[in-house]
C-alpha cells in the first residue's frame, strides 16, 4: 500500500514538472517576436478588407527570421554603421501579404534577421486639397529622418489627380512593402518583391509572378553577401 502511495506521488511529481516545463517553454516561444509576427499577420487569414476583398492567406514559420524595430532603432542602426536587411510594411497591406511568405523563406535560406518596422502610423500623409498641396498628418520624426537617411533609394511620394495627373509632392515615401538592404550605415539597394504582372494585390498569384518576387528579394540578400556590392533589381 505504500509503496502504491509512493508510486502515485512520484507519477504526480513527474507530471507536474513535464506540465511546468512544457509551459514555460510554450509561454517563452509565444514571447518571441517570430511568435508574434506570425499571429499579427496570420490573424487576417479569411477575413474581409475595407473593399471587400479577402485577406490572402499566409503560413509563416513560428520560427521566421523577423525582428521588430522601430523607425528610431533603423535611424540609429545606421548610425552605427551597422549592416542589416529591414522589411518595412503592415499586415493588412494586401501588397505586403502576396510576397512576405518569399521574403522570409530567403531570410531562412540566407541566415539572415528581417528587421520589422510597421510603418502604417508613423508616416506623414500628404493630400490634395483645391488644388494645394496640404500634409494633412505628420509623421513620426524619426521616420522623416529615414527618409533622409534613405534619400537615395526611395521613390517619390507621387498624388493622383482626379483627371489621372501625378502630382510631386517634393518629398520621399517609405512606401509598403518596401526591403531595404543596408551596408555599413548605407542604405544601398531597395526592392518591393512584388511582380509587374501582379495588379491585383488580392488575386492568384502565379508561378511567373513568385519567380519574378523571388528575383528581386534575392538581390537584397545578395547584396548583403557581397558586402555592398549590388546590381540593379531587375538583373539579378
Amino acid at each position: 500500500m505504500k509503496k502504491r502511495i509512493i508510486f502515485g506521488l512520484i507519477a504526480v511529481l513527474i507530471a507536474g514538472v513535464l506540465f511546468g516545463f512544457l509551459y514555460y517553454f510554450d509561454r517563452k516561444e509565444k514571447s518571441t517576436d517570430a511568435y508574434k509576427f506570425k499571429i499579427e499577420y496570420e490573424s487576417l487569414n479569411g477575413e474581409k478588407s475595407q473593399s471587400g476583398k479577402e485577406y490572402r492567406t499566409l503560413n509563416i514559420s513560428k520560427n521566421n527570421r523577423i525582428k521588430y524595430s522601430t523607425a528610431k532603432e533603423i535611424y540609429e542602426k545606421m548610425n552605427n554603421n551597422e549592416s542589416f536587411v529591414v522589411y518595412f510594411g503592415f499586415s493588412k497591406c494586401p501588397w505586403c501579404r502576396s510576397m512576405v511568405e518569399n521574403l522570409l523563406d530567403l531570410a531562412e535560406k540566407n541566415n539572415t534577421d528581417i528587421y520589422y518596422v510597421d510603418v502604417l502610423e508613423i508616416r506623414d500623409v500628404i493630400e490634395l486639397k483645391d488644388g494645394k498641396v496640404v500634409t494633412t498628418k505628420k509623421g513620426d520624426r524619426y521616420y522623416k529622418k529615414l527618409l533622409l537617411k534613405m534619400d537615395n533609394v526611395l521613390d517619390d511620394y507621387i498624388l493622383e489627380t482626379e483627371n489621372g495627373n501625378k502630382l510631386n509632392t517634393g518629398e520621399k515615401r517609405i512606401y509598403a512593402p518596401n526591403v531595404v538592404a543596408v551596408v555599413q550605415g548605407y542604405a544601398k539597394t531597395k526592392v518591393e518583391g512584388i511582380s509587374e504582372d501582379l495588379k491585383d494585390p488580392y488575386g492568384k498569384i502565379t508561378d511567373k509572378m513568385k519567380k519574378d518576387s523571388v528575383g528581386q528579394l534575392k538581390c537584397i540578400f545578395k547584396c548583403m553577401e557581397e558586402a555592398g556590392v549590388c546590381t540593379k533589381p531587375k538583373s539579378c
